[in-house]
């Protein structure tokens, strides 16, 4: 038993680093070659629209995708059809709520951003949130199953398609339009989703009858992870759409180069995110509250020490760091970088704080300082938009970040009496013993 717990964690932690692995590749690609193939008008609607999108499909996973394979994980083969089914119909329900909302802001997004072409898009979209709605729920279901193989080829259909298209257009410097972007990520996700079927298919049994108290489960358990992803989203989407609204689509695009050149550092904290949080759960249960204070300190050191030398490089040569991703018509976004790449180094306090309150049963507690953060962050952004420009929205998310951190280490001493200089010690441990543990290790195994 002990042996099928450790291939599983092994298959879940290569699962989920193959997956941001994948992620950089294709959507950092996809990012790299439209950034040079679009003006900054054009990438700046780009990127309003899919900050825009990018709500409803959060949405959807951040209301089923957890609840869904916690219960199909822990039922009864009796119980999993009407498990299944239930989650269908509560995705129907959310799908159908978000087009009609999709439907009732097309028109009125594509005035505000002066761009008549964003109507059709958001028009042609609920296409795509439909196949990617099924492609969602076969994942989930072979998650469940502890099946990893169709994820990762069905998620490479799915991101590495659309890539490969704007790499065709890129390299036979083919005509490419924001609504052939659409189209594409159209075929690829539909692709993607009749692949999934079959990797699914013996798992794929639905009940005859609905099961309304399967349904109210999975929303239940559901509503709070729903709430802090929301949350978290609609700070960066929000902040988006201020600066495309009082400033320009271009600001949002610039504002956008900024933020994806930060995210690079976040792939480690959530590869490892990923493992920590079912360890976190097992480890507060059986050992309670110094597994819990451990696994967080140790977690957010191992992190930090990862990152801090890439945040110091980016730090010390932005402008460099800048023409090499985006070329050198987002030089506007040197400045942000600087300060875009120091909050990064708050992201794995922030990150791991949710990851322990949700395991130790305090999701509500994770939602409410979430949502605390995001009032705070888009209020201080508003107001210092129009003061300062697109540097202003960097200082209110970096002036929230920092009250935020501060609320949220005081809470992790009172529960679990988390020491913030601990992580720090731990980042500073990291280096001598990755050295003593696997490179000299590894040399030592090396023949003469």
């Amino acid at each position: 038993m002990k042996e099928d717990n450790k291939q599983y964690w092994l298959k879940s932690g290569s699962y989920s680093l193959i997956l941001n692995i994948q992620q950089l590749l294709f959507g950092f690609g996809g990012f790299y070659l439209l950034v040079r193939m679009l003006d900054k008008f054009s990438f700046g609607i780009w990127t309003l629209f899919l900050a825009t999108t990018t709500i409803f499909e959060m949405a959807r996973g951040g209301l089923i995708q957890n609840a869904l394979i916690k219960f199909l994980s822990e039922s009864t083969e009796e119980e999993k059809p009407r498990i299944i089914s239930a989650s269908f119909v509560l995705s129907a329900i959310l799908m159908g709520i978000c087009i009609v909302l999709n439907l009732s802001i097309a028109g009125y997004l594509s005035r505000l951003w002066h761009y008549p072409g964003l109507f059709p898009m958001f028009i042609i979209f609920n296409g795509v949130y439909i196949l990617q709605g099924f492609l969602a729920q076969f994942q989930w279901i072979e998650q469940a199953n502890l099946k990893f193989g169709g994820i990762l080829v069905t998620t490479m259909i799915r991101q590495g398609g659309f890539f490969l298209y704007i790499l065709v257009c890129f390299i036979f410097k083919l005509p490419i339009s924001l609504l052939t972007l659409i189209y594409a990520q159209a075929v690829s996700t539909g692709i993607a989703a009749f692949i999934a079927y079959f990797y699914v298919r013996e798992f794929l049994v639905f009940s005859h009858h609905l099961n309304f108290d399967w349904v109210k489960k999975l929303f239940n358990y559901g509503k709070f992870v729903f709430g802090t992803l929301i949350s978290t989203i609609l700070t960066g989407t929000l902040n988006q759409m201020m600066l495309g609204t009082i400033l320009s689509p271009d600001a949002a695009g610039t504002y956008n180069v900024a933020i994806r050149i930060s995210n690079l550092t976040d792939i480690p904290t959530n590869a490892l995110g990923t493992i920590v949080f079912p360890q976190s759960a097992k480890r507060f249960a059986q050992q309670g509250k110094d597994a819990g204070k451990y696994l967080y300190e140790k977690s957010v050191g191992t992190i930090l020490a990862v990152m801090i030398p890439v945040v110091i490089f980016v730090f010390c040569f932005p402008s460099f760091v800048v023409r090499v991703v985006a070329g050198s018509n987002y030089n506007e976004a040197v400045p942000m970088i600087r300060i875009a790449i120091m909050t990064c180094l708050l992201s794995p306090f922030d990150r791991f704080f949710g990851i322990i309150m949700d395991s130790i049963g305090k999701a509500k507690l994770n939602f409410m300082i979430i949502l605390s953060f995001t009032v705070l962050a888009l209020t201080l952004n508003y107001i210092l938009i129009g003061k300062y420009g697109i540097i202003g929205c960097m200082y209110g998310t970096l002036i929230a970040d920092l009250v935020i951190f501060i609320v949220r280490q005081i809470i992790l001493y009172k529960v679990l009496h988390v020491n913030t200089l601990n992580p720090l010690i731990y980042a500073g441990r990291f280096y001598p013993e990755f050295i003593r543990n696997y490179i000299k290790t590894t040399l030592g195994k090396l023949p003469d």
